[in-house]
């Protein structure tokens, strides 16, 4: 008897669809590079953990000694100015860490990624959900703040894992462009610190968006995290804060070209990773 025949059907746009299966078959080794980075990232450090609270606090002290006590700004109703910046603290350290650590991601991995195959878009992946946990652990400081100023927010706090989402969006997109960009162009390494540093002072962590003129405030706005600074000083400050729709509108536009264009340019380059890393 003759063997069955056997067919070999192409059909278009399969690789595609066949990439974002492999995404879930590889998800042992998303949650492998996860935890791996967690527990390393303060092994053999004295204090530890405590570096993730230290950062935070530190600038928070220094935000509120120079624009609260030097520069006198306003801050929201009467919310106590450090509960202020700190309710901004906790966005932009987790999308300035998440940003930091998704650019390097690639190079950092770059003997497993030269070896094995697995989309590649876990690795950047994994280090915005690693950031995750120093966010969690900051937020330890906001409810002592709270407790201290017997600040207690209302049902708003309800819609803070939506701007947490929002600003995880926006980090991944912007870091995927970044680790793209980081493999072929190593002076990326170099120039994301300076992103990070000059972002800190565009954005408004130190201050309420109401001291930005009204003539600026669209243009300001294009900057994502400035929509989901506000969000989350809305969600925490009890109504003290108002939500700018038009500021956010813009973040969640912003966010999605981000998103949608990183893992484009993402994808178009990853084929090239093994070869240039």
């Amino acid at each position: 008897m003759t063997p069955p025949r056997q067919e070999l059907i192409i059909e278009a746009d399969r690789i595609e669809q066949q990439y974002w299966r492999d995404l879930w078959r590889y998800r042992e080794l998303f949650y492998f590079l996860a935890w791996r980075d967690i527990l390393v990232r303060y092994k053999q450090t004295a204090i530890g953990v405590a570096w993730a609270l230290i950062r935070p606090l530190m600038t928070m002290v220094i935000f509120v000694f120079v624009f609260g006590r030097v520069a006198k700004l306003p801050t929201e109703g009467d919310t106590p100015y450090a509960i202020l910046v700190f309710a901004g603290m906790l966005p932009w350290q987790f999308f300035a860490n998440a940003l930091a650590e998704s650019a390097a991601s690639l190079v950092g991995n770059s003997s497993l990624i030269s070896k094995i195959y697995f989309p590649r878009l876990i690795v950047p992946a994994s280090a915005v959900v690693t950031c995750l946990v120093d966010y969690l652990i900051t937020c330890v400081i906001f409810l002592v703040l709270m407790v201290y100023y017997a600040f207690v927010p209302d049902w708003r706090v309800l819609f803070v894992p939506v701007f947490t989402l929002l600003a995880f969006a926006a980090a991944l997109g912007a870091g995927l462009w970044l680790a793209s960009l980081n493999v072929k162009y190593r002076d990326f390494r170099y120039i994301v610190p300076v992103i990070v540093q000059f972002g800190l002072f565009l954005s408004p962590v130190g201050f309420s968006t109401k001291v930005v003129p009204e003539t600026y405030r669209v243009l300001y706005a294009l900057n994502p995290m400035v929509g989901v600074i506000d969000g989350f000083r809305w969600a925490l400050l009890r109504g003290e804060a108002q939500l700018n729709w038009m500021s956010l509108g813009l973040s969640v536009a912003v966010t999605a070209v981000l998103a949608v264009t990183g893992v484009w340019y993402f994808r178009r380059t990853e084929k090239t990773f093994a070869d240039v890393i």
